[in-house]
């Protein structure tokens, strides 16, 4: 694909957005694949199928980023997103829908995606697709306990802690992978291409979750999401870049 740019806010973004430093932590849930599904049909234009971990149930991942240094400017996220299907390949069994997860190549729908900086509101929803909207942060990405807690206009959305991990070996090696968004009824498929990534910790569970009083907390309490976290990391440095969407089903 050839470099392109666009213009965002007056200032021309080129691509592939680099983003140089970052930090992020992330905590993963089962949800019921019924109401997932539900939740992905009533946004896009394109059929996209939850991943399936284990009769009735998928993932849903909750992640805080702290973009320190990067094309964007520096900004506060948190995302909801779903494991879902490769489009293009059949439907896979619960185990190698498990292994997917594990090796970190399974397809992710970015359902939410709230932020706290203007540029990156206009570029994300302008370039991606992105749902990006504006919302109040209060996160901690130094202590061994990290702590995120997102809400908009006075309502909570999420208040999540993820504990301290197990330490994983560094990862210099680049590996492409597909997010998927769904804005005003359109399909994108977005390849980020992570570069490297420094002071990983990973463990089972460890996740504490606190929903608010906000309407994406109340869906996020209809996707029946388990009690307790299936996994959770921490990365306290990552480097990528994002190519430009390409539109689902044309």
């Amino acid at each position: 694909m050839p470099d392109s740019s666009h213009q965002v806010l007056g200032t021309r973004v080129s691509m592939p957005v680099q983003i140089r430093t970052a930090r992020c932590f992330v905590a993963g849930f089962s949800a019921a694949e019924s109401a997932v599904r539900s939740a992905i049909s009533a946004r896009g234009d394109v059929e996209l199928a939850p991943l399936r971990i284990r009769p009735g149930r998928t993932m849903c991942m909750l992640v805080f980023v702290d973009y320190v240094d990067g094309d964007l400017g520096p900004y506060n996220e948190f995302g909801v997103c779903f494991l879902v299907q490769d489009p293009e390949r059949a439907t896979p069994s619960p185990l190698a829908a498990l292994g997917s997860l594990i090796k970190g190549d399974a397809h992710a729908l970015i359902h939410h995606l709230p932020v706290d900086g203007e540029f990156t509101l206009a570029a994300g929803r302008g370039i991606w697709g992105f749902p990006k909207v504006l919302a109040d942060f209060d996160v901690d990405h130094d202590s061994a306990t990290k702590t995120g807690r997102v809400s908009q206009d006075g309502k909570l959305i999420a208040d999540l802690e993820v504990r301290r991990g197990i330490g994983v070996p560094d990862n210099a090696s680049d590996a492409v992978l597909q997010s998927y968004s769904q804005l005003d009824g359109v399909t994108r498929r977005t390849p980020w291409r992570l570069t490297s990534t420094s002071g990983t910790r990973a463990r089972i569970g460890g996740a504490s979750l606190r929903l608010g009083d906000h309407p994406i907390a109340d869906e996020l309490r209809r996707l029946k999401l388990s009690r307790h976290a299936l996994m959770t990391s921490s990365v306290s440095d990552l480097a990528m870049t994002f190519e430009d969407a390409v539109v689902v089903g044309q």
